[in-house]
C-alpha cells in the first residue's frame, strides 16, 4: 500500500512533537550519536587518505566456494558496502555493452528521449540527473539478472541480514525477485550530471509512518546501540508515498553491474561507507534549529537528500568507489548515503546495469504482480516514469529468453 499524506506540515510538526516527547533527551542522545559518527567518518576519512580501500572488496570465487570469513563478512556489515569481483566474465559483458548500444541506436532512442516524461525523484538535488536511460528490457539486462552468478552472489547478500527475529521471518533469502531498473550510459567530458549525496527508500516516511518508525525503534527510543541495520524486522510492512521511480520493493542493497571499466574521476559512484549513518540522519531532524514542519530538506516523494548545512560530518567519509572492471558489481545497503560525481574525466563510456538485491516477501512478491505485464507488453515497471519507450523496440527480450530461474524471478510462478 501507499502512504497518502494530506496536510504534509501538520504530519511533521505531529511527529517531531511524538518523538520529542518519547525522547526527552534527544539533544544529549544526538550529541553522542554525532560524536561518534564523525570519528567513524574521520577513520574512513584517513584511510582513504592513506591510499586504502574503504569499501570492501569480495571476489565472486570466494562466495562461490563460501571461503568469504566472518571477518570480512563483519566489515561489510559496517561499511554497507561492497564491491564483488568477477561476477561475471569481461569478454561476456563487454559483448552485452555492445548489444546494448546497437540496441538503443537502433531503435532511436536518443529521439525519444526528448520527450520522456518528467522524473520529479531527482528533483531537489544540487546536480542534475546523470544519464540515466529508460531502459529495462534489452536481452542483456534479462540475461543478467537471471543468472546463476548474479543470483548466487545476491543470495549471499540477503544472507546477511537477520531475516528471522521477534518471532516472524521476514523474507526469504534464498529467492531472489527481479527489480527491473535501468540503465546508465555516461560519456567521457560530461560535467555536471552526477547526483548529489542521498539515500532512497523513503524519505518523510521515516519519521511519520508507523512500521518506519518500527524499524528504527531503538534510535527513537534513544538506545540507538542498540540498533541493527541488518535487522530484517518491520522493513518489509513500511509504506512509501508513492512517486515516479520511489521503489516500492524491499531490497536488501541497491547496486549496479560494471558494462565498461571505470573508476575514482569517471563520473562513478561515491558511498558515505557508514552502514548505521541513518541514526545520524533520524535524530539531526528533531534538533532545535531545525523548523518544526522541517525535516532537514526531506521532500515526499523525492530522493532524501543530505545536505551540506545539515550533515556535515557524513560528507567526510563520501568515498569514491574503486576501480571497477566489466563484469565487476558494487552493491550497498538500502540506507547507505551515495553520491554521483559530477564530472567524467576518464578516457572512455563509464556504463552500467542496475541490478539490486532483493529477497522474496509479500510486499516483494505484490509489486512483482503488477511488474510482470510491463515485461510482457515492454513497458516501463510500476514504480518508473511511464515513458514506455521499448513497446515496439526491435530485438527487446521477450518470455522465450527466460530460464526457469528467470521465470520465478519475475513471478510467473505466483
Amino acid at each position: 500500500m501507499a502512504l497518502h499524506i494530506d496536510d504534509l506540515p501538520g504530519a511533521i510538526r505531529q511527529a517531531k512533537k511524538e518523538l520529542r516527547a518519547a525522547l526527552p533527551n534527544y539533544r544529549e542522545v544526538f550529541a553522542e550519536v554525532e560524536e561518534a559518527i564523525s570519528e567513524e567518518a574521520r577513520r574512513i576519512a584517513a584511510q582513504r587518505g592513506r591510499g586504502e580501500n574503504v569499501i570492501p572488496e569480495i571476489q565472486y570465487a570466494d562466495i562461490a566456494g563460501k571461503r568469504v570469513s566472518d571477518a570480512h563478512i563483519a566489515l561489510v556489515k559496517a561499511r554497507g558496502a561492497c564491491v564483488i569481483r568477477g561476477v561475471f566474465p569481461r569478454a561476456l559483458v563487454q559483448g552485452w555493452d555492445d548489444d546494448i548500444a546497437a540496441y538503443v541506436e537502433r531503435n532511436h532512442l536518443d529521439q525519444r528521449l526528448e520527450h520522456r516524461a518528467e522524473d520529479k525523484y531527482f528533483g531537489q538535488l544540487a546536480s542534475s540527473k546523470p544519464q540515466i536511460y529508460g531502459v529495462y528490457w534489452s536481452k542483456p539486462q534479462v540475461l543478467a539478472r537471471q543468472s546463476e552468478a548474479l543470483t548466487e552472489a545476491r543470495t549471499f547478500l540477503n544472507g546477511l541480514w537477520r531475516h528471522e527475529s521477534e518471532g516472524r521471518v521476514h523474507f526469504d533469502p534464498s529467492r531472489v525477485p527481479v527489480y527491473a531498473d535501468r540503465l546508465r550510459r555516461r560519456p567521457p567530458g560530461s560535467a555536471s550530471l552526477g547526483l548529489s549525496a542521498h539515500c532512497d527508500g523513503g524519505s518523510v516516511e521515516r519519521w511519520i509512518e508507523g512500521n518506519f518508525r518500527k524499524v528504527y525503534r531503538h534510535v527513537f527510543a534513544g538506545n540507538w546501540r542498540a540498533y541493527d541495520a541488518f535487522d530484517a524486522a518491520h522493513r518489509t510492512d513500511v509504506e512509501e508515498i508513492a512517486s515516479p521511480a520511489v521503489c516500492s520493493m524491499f531490497r536488501t542493497f541497491q547496486g549496479w553491474t560494471a558494462l565498461t571499466p571505470q573508476g575514482p574521476g569517471d563520473g562513478t559512484l561515491q558511498l558515505v561507507p557508514i552502514a548505521n549513518a541513518m541514526v545520524y540522519i533520524l535524530l539531526r531532524a528533531l534538533q532545535d534549529d531545525v523548523a518544526d514542519d522541517d525535516l532537514c530538506g526531506a521532500m515526499p516523494g523525492r530522493a532524501l537528500s543530505i545536505r551540506p548545512e545539515f550533515h556535515a560530518p557524513l560528507f567526510e567519509a563520501l568515498s569514491s568507489i574503486p576501480k571497477m572492471e566489466a563484469g565487476d558489481t558494487v552493491f550497498w545497503h538500502s540506507d547507505v548515503i551515495h553520491a554521483v560525481e559530477d564530472e567524467h574525466k576518464g578516457a572512455g563510456y563509464s556504463n552500467v546495469m542496475y541490478i539490486a538485491s532483493a529477497p522474496a516477501c509479500a510486499k516483494n512478491d505484490a509489486y512483482l504482480r503488477r511488474q510482470r505485464p510491463s515485461f510482457l507488453k515492454g513497458e516501463s515497471p510500476p514504480d518508473f516514469p511511464a515513458d514506455h519507450f521499448e513497446t515496439d523496440f526491435i530485438g527487446r527480450a521477450t518470455a522465450d529468453d527466460l530460464t526457469p530461474l528467470g521465470r520465478s524471478q519475475l513471478g510467473f510462478d505466483l
